[in-house]
C-alpha cells in the first residue's frame, strides 16, 4: 500500500480511541513503519477495557490454525476452530492479527469471514470481541506481501504516525533514561528515521526503548564505560545518531538545556565544540519550526552575540529572513558582511 499522507495519519492515542469505538463491530487493520509500538497500543486498548489480548501471528500459522480442523460428527465433516478463536467460556475478546500484511496469501485469505462477519466456519466469535490486525506498509522493506482488494475492503485500514509529544509523555512513564529522552528532545528527528536499503540498525521508537533497556542492564553490572555505551548505541540505532548521541554523553549531554534557556542566559551555553554544534543544530530546527516566536529582540541579539561570529553564521545560513523576524536584522547584516566580504554602501 502506498504511504498515506500525513493528513490521514493518526497517533497511537487516536488509534486507541478508534480501537476502543469500533473494533467491537470493525475490524481494523493498524498500518505503520516498524517500531512504532501498534502492538503495545493495542494491548493497552484492551487491557483499559477489561479484555483478554489472543494473538495470531501472520507469519507464523497456517490456514488451519483460522478455520480449524474437520471432525465427524454424525456422519457429517463439521470444522472445529481452534480453541484460540472460541473459548469455552464464551466471554468477549480482542483477537489481535499480528503481521497480518506479511502473511502467506492462503492465511490472509482465511481472514475473510472472520473479518468481515466475526465468523469462523459456523461459528461466530463472542459478542463484544474486538479483531485488530496490524502490520508494516509496502515501502518499509520488511517482510509484506500484497494484500488483496478483497481483504483491504473487509477491514478499516487506520495509517499510524509518530508523535514525539506522545512519545516524551510515554518515555517518562516508562523510565526512559534521562540522557535518551533528553537526546530525542533535542533531535527530533532521530525518534523515527527512514527504513535503510541495508539491513541494519535505525532509530525507531522501539530501538530507543531497547537500548534505554540495554543501557540499565549494562549500568547494574557496572559496564557502562563509553566503550560500552558506543557498542550498545551503534547495534540499536541509525549510527549517525549513535555516534551524536555517545559524543554528547562523553561531553555531558545531561546538562543540555532546553534552547529558550539558552536565550534567556547565554552564559549557560555548553563550553566544547561538540556540545555547541550540537546546540547550533538543535537552535537552527527551532528557529525553522517557529519555535522561538515572541522571544524578546534583546535576547536575540544577546543569544546571536554570545554564540561567536563561526557559530552564529551557521545559525543564520538560510534562515535569514526567520531571524529577521525575531528582530535580529543588523546584526545579521553583519555577520554576512563579514563573512561574505561585502562592505558598507557609501552613503548618499
Amino acid at each position: 500500500m502506498a504511504n498515506s499522507p500525513p493528513s490521514q495519519a493518526v497517533t497511537l492515542s487516536q488509534a486507541k480511541e478508534l480501537i476502543r469505538c469500533l473494533a467491537d463491530s470493525q475490524s481494523l487493520l493498524l498500518l505503520s513503519p516498524p517500531g512504532v509500538g501498534k502492538s503495545a497500543a493495542v494491548e493497552q486498548a484492551a487491557r483499559e477495557a477489561g479484555l483478554e489480548v489472543r494473538s495470531l501471528l501472520g507469519t507464523q500459522i497456517a490456514p488451519e490454525d483460522v478455520s480449524g480442523v474437520p471432525k465427524i460428527i454424525n456422519d457429517r465433516a463439521v470444522f472445529c476452530p481452534p480453541r484460540l478463536l472460541l473459548p469455552d467460556d464464551d466471554k468477549p475478546f480482542c483477537l489481535f492479527l499480528d503481521e497480518l500484511p506479511a502473511a502467506p496469501p492462503d492465511v490472509q485469505k482465511a481472514f475473510y469471514s472472520l473479518l468481515l462477519e466475526r465468523r469462523v466456519g459456523e461459528y461466530r466469535l463472542p459478542r463484544g470481541t474486538w479483531v485488530v490486525a496490524a502490520g508494516n506498509r509496502s515501502e518499509d522493506r520488511a517482510l509484506v506481501r500484497t494484500m488483496s482488494s478483497a481483504l483491504v475492503n473487509r477491514v478499516f485500514v487506520v495509517p499510524i504516525r509518530v508523535d514525539s509529544s506522545e512519545w516524551f509523555s510515554w518515555a517518562e512513564k516508562a523510565a526512559i533514561r534521562s540522557e535518551i529522552r533528553g537526546f530525542v528532545r533535542f533531535v527530533p528527528t532521530a525518534l523515527q528515521r527512514p527504513v535503510p536499503p541495508d539491513p541494519v540498525p535505525f532509530s525507531t521508537p522501539r530501538s530507543w526503548s531497547l537500548l534505554s533497556r540495554d543501557l540499565d542492564l549494562a549500568e547494574q553490572n557496572g559496564r557502562i564505560a563509553n566503550e560500552e555505551r558506543r557498542a550498545l548505541a551503534f547495534g540499536r540505532v541509525t549510527p549517525h545518531d549513535a555516534g551524536l548521541f555517545c559524543a554528547l554523553c562523553e561531553e555531558g549531554l545531561g546538562n543540555m538545556r532546553p534552547v529558550p534557556e539558552y536565550f534567556d542566559d547565554p552564559s549557560l551555553m555548553p563550553k566544547t565544540e561538540t556540545a555547541m554544534w550540537f546546540l547550533v543544530s538543535r537552535t537552527r530546527n527551532a528557529i525553522a519550526g517557529g519555535e522561538l516566536t515572541g522571544t524578546p529582540t534583546e535576547k536575540v541579539n544577546a543569544f546571536l552575540v554570545a554564540v561567536g561570529e563561526e557559530y552564529r553564521f551557521a545559525l543564520i545560513l538560510d534562515l535569514v529572513d526567520k531571524w529577521g523576524e525575531l528582530g535580529a536584522s543588523e546584526l545579521m547584516l553583519r555577520t554576512l558582511k563579514t563573512v561574505t566580504g561585502l562592505t558598507e554602501p557609501n552613503n548618499a
